[in-house]
């Protein structure tokens, strides 16, 4: 067996000594200083039995978590200083677990409570602070006011509601971080999910359950329906189950229809609806739209049924309308049908809907949505006169449409 044979080049000269004129390296960090935020709501219910507890006693929250360390609202009902002779109550924010320099901005609020929205505000928030965030030493450190309201004044004010006072206080933490330049780049794909689960349906794999529509024969899998909808979720499932769940017969549904809605269950998209009916026509898409729309709603696909709504939103027409509105009415979609009373309402457009098909299918099948559309025809018909008449006064009045004057020309 032969030799591999490596050429070994031969160091060049200034390959062994470093380049004099090489660029010095450049690194760079950032220092991210954020603060932790979180509230508490404290209410203090029999204050009139709280009074006379006595100087510098105060009534404790509930202790909360806030980035990482506990905190509790002091409330002193006879006040925390001996010198103003129970006069002022007292309101602090206490740092109630270990630590030591934490900073911190907090925001004290006694709440109104008669609607009017006029609480008593003290914040560290949304202001500049000339000497930065509060620093509390050691466990057992407050802030607050001495002084937050006079009693008498407090008594007979709209914070105090059946002899309840209510507090919210909030914290936020100051948090320093320092983050350099990242050492990595991973483009991470888009998901494919959709892909993956339609893959399955077009293979077969797995399946497990059969669907005979308009004799036509669907496989599909009971797990990812069941999980898709809670219509097949109950009728594979639930206790009052098919007994026959390995081949069920789907009644009032046409089999393109159906493979569509297999297709969105699978792949959580719309298929290509010209291929799908053979038909290169926009009538032909907008049909399969209104018969998909119902078909979500009778398996409660709700996004299904909001984007097919959607799509017929946008391709209302004349040969069309009439049936859509039919939809619409039928399956609760009230965009839909707005669009449909809108389009149908304008002079031009009702005599032609009149002569459809679908403007007889729709006396038949939605009797009361033709009381509406006359209604809408008369407030659209009374708005034009309105706009119309008020047009023509302008012009005459020497004015333009705008009601801005203009100058007659002779």
């Amino acid at each position: 067996m032969g030799k591999i044979l490596r050429e070994t080049a031969k160091p060049s000269s200034s390959s062994c000594s470093p380049s004099s004129s090489s660029e010095p390296a450049t690194t760079s960090s950032t220092s991210i200083t954020e603060t932790v935020k979180g509230s508490h709501q404290f209410k203090i219910t029999g204050y009139s039995l709280s009074k006379g507890i006595g100087i510098g006693k105060y009534i404790a929250s509930d202790i909360f978590s806030v980035g990482g360390y506990d905190w509790a609202i002091y409330f002193y009902p006879d006040g925390k200083s001996v010198e103003d002779n129970a006069t002022y109550v007292s309101l602090f924010i206490a740092l109630a677990s270990e630590g030591t320099d934490v900073r911190a901005l907090f925001e004290l609020t006694l709440l109104d409570q008669s609607g009017k929205e006029r609480h008593k505000v003290h914040s560290h928030f949304e202001r500049t602070l000339e000497s930065g965030p509060y620093t509390l030493k050691y466990r057992g450190s407050m802030w607050g006011y001495k002084r937050f309201f006079k009693r008498t004044a407090l008594e007979t004010s709209d914070y105090l509601k059946d002899d309840c006072l209510s507090v919210n206080c909030s914290v936020g933490v100051v948090r320093s971080r320092t983050e350099g330049p990242k050492i990595y780049s991973i483009a991470i794909p888009p998901s494919n999910i959709g892909h993956q689960f339609g893959q399955l349906l077009e293979t077969g794999i797995g399946n497990d359950v059969s669907f005979e529509v308009d004799g036509e024969v669907f496989n599909a899998h009971k797990l990812v329906l069941a999980a898709r909808s809670p219509v097949f979720r109950a009728q594979l499932f639930g206790p009052m189950k098919d007994h026959n769940t390995r081949c069920i017969k789907v009644e009032d549904m046409e089999a393109p229809v159906f493979k569509a809605l297999l297709h969105f269950i699978y792949w959580d998209s719309l298929p290509d609806m010209q291929e799908l009916t053979g038909m290169n026509t926009k009538w032909a898409t907008t049909l399969m739209a209104q018969h998909l729309l119902a078909a979500a709603d009778r398996y409660a696909l709700e996004r299904l049924r909001l984007i097919c709504e959607q799509n017929l939103c946008e391709d209302v027409a004349i040969n069309t309308v009439a049936t859509t509105l039919a939809l619409a009415e039928q399956h609760h979609c009230f965009q839909l049908k707005a669009v449909c009373l809108k389009f149908i309402a304008t002079s031009e457009n009702l005599r032609a809907v009149m002569q459809t098909d679908g403007f007889e299918y729709l006396k038949e099948s939605c009797p009361p949505v033709l009381t509406e559309l006359l209604e809408y025809v008369a407030r659209f018909t009374e708005h034009s006169d309105f706009m119309c008449k008020h047009r023509n006064e302008a012009i005459l009045d020497g004015s333009d449409i705008n009601g801005r004057r203009v100058k007659q020309r002779l």
